[in-house]
């Protein structure tokens, strides 16, 4: 561990020797000088006290070097290709183009400690902002983001209680209003099938089920999950596995629309009615739903907007006018179409 660096040969006095007489750490002498709304009164008194006795001056030369920024814009998302942080990234650049900035990207592969392995790089870095996807931090990593010194922003989720700014939508309420929509299409045998279970598809599922349970409609058989990686062959097969547990299926909603597609296309194979027989919704509202035979029903969220609207955040914050509203639900659309018109 590198100690602060202490006066010589009677030299100008040191913020380690500051530390020293006030009998607090140099951290603590620091934050009281550069932020003294975060340190007790008391403590400041002590520390002016020592500061002087001293005759400690600030030296601007190491206070400027010591306040640089790098001109990046940290963003760590889950997934590059999934085409759902395609579109919060695509937001991100486009409203970054035209200034200063530089995006550095991150893939946390949905894996918590390659997010914390990533913040280690880049916080020591000084980025101007960082753009993180989700509120399911490790502790270390909500530390690391704690004690980043800039403007930190969650994106595509909603919660009480964000690092510093937050903005998307609620998952569980999404989750909750493409069931209610398939029960009052009619449809009562309503099941969930979801992969790629991370925290956003498990508040999904509790939305189906809050939905499902003050329907009475609720049956354990009816959710059918696997951790595997979403895609529209793996929705074919989790509809077979569904259709074995619960034949008298007659709705399901997909925690994504790759695997809606993938109902779909069972459907298809099967001879399942698509919708008398059986509705479908899935989530997100990617281009794919509109261009599917039957259209697909699917909850629209707003992606890119919430790429743009945490870049505008974290701008106004650096900028010294953080925004009053600390969390910005952008919300959600349900999508109706013919896989769900009875």
């Amino acid at each position: 561990m590198i100690k602060p660096r202490s006066r010589r040969g009677g030299g100008r006095p040191t913020i380690a020797d500051v530390a020293r007489k006030a009998g607090v750490g140099a951290i603590t002498v620091s934050r009281a000088l550069r932020e003294p709304d975060r340190v007790s009164q008391d403590l400041r008194r002590q520390i002016q006290a020592a500061v002087d006795e001293l005759g400690y001056v600030p030296d601007p030369n190491a206070r400027a070097l010591a306040s640089a920024r790098a001109d990046v814009f940290g963003v760590l998302v889950p997934s590059l290709t999934n085409n759902v942080f395609a579109e919060v990234v695509r937001g991100i650049y486009d409203s970054l183009s035209d200034g200063p900035f530089r995006v550095q990207l991150g893939n946390t592969h949905y894996s918590g400690l390659e997010e914390e392995r990533l913040l280690q790089v880049f916080a020591p870095q000084r980025p101007a902002a960082l753009i993180v996807a989700g509120i399911d931090q490790t502790p270390t990593s909500r530390k690391l983001l704690e004690s980043a010194g800039c403007p930190v922003v969650q994106v595509m989720e909603t919660g009480p209680d964000p690092v510093d700014m937050l903005v998307g939508f609620s998952h569980f309420d999404g989750g909750r209003t493409a069931t209610e929509h398939l029960i009052e299409a009619g449809y009562r045998r309503i099941g969930f099938i979801g992969a790629r279970m991370d925290p956003r598809s498990q508040r999904r599922l509790a939305g189906y089920r809050a939905a499902m349970e003050k329907a009475g409609l609720f049956d354990p058989r009816l959710i059918t999950t696997t951790p595997l990686l979403s895609s529209v062959t793996l929705g074919r097969e989790l509809l077979r596995d569904a259709l074995a547990k619960m034949p008298a299926l007659d709705g399901v909603f997909c925690n994504n629309d790759d695997i809606a597609l993938g109902v779909l296309f069972e459907c298809h194979s099967a001879a399942l009615d698509v919708p008398k027989t059986i509705g479908i919704v899935g989530f997100n509202d990617l281009e794919m739903m509109q261009a599917a035979f039957p259209p697909l029903t699917s909850i629209r969220t707003p992606r890119y907007e919430i790429g743009r609207r945490s870049v505008a955040m974290a701008l106004a914050a650096i900028a010294g006018r953080r925004p009053e509203q600390r969390v910005v639900d952008l919300g959600f659309e349900l999508k109706p179409r013919e896989s769900t018109a009875r």
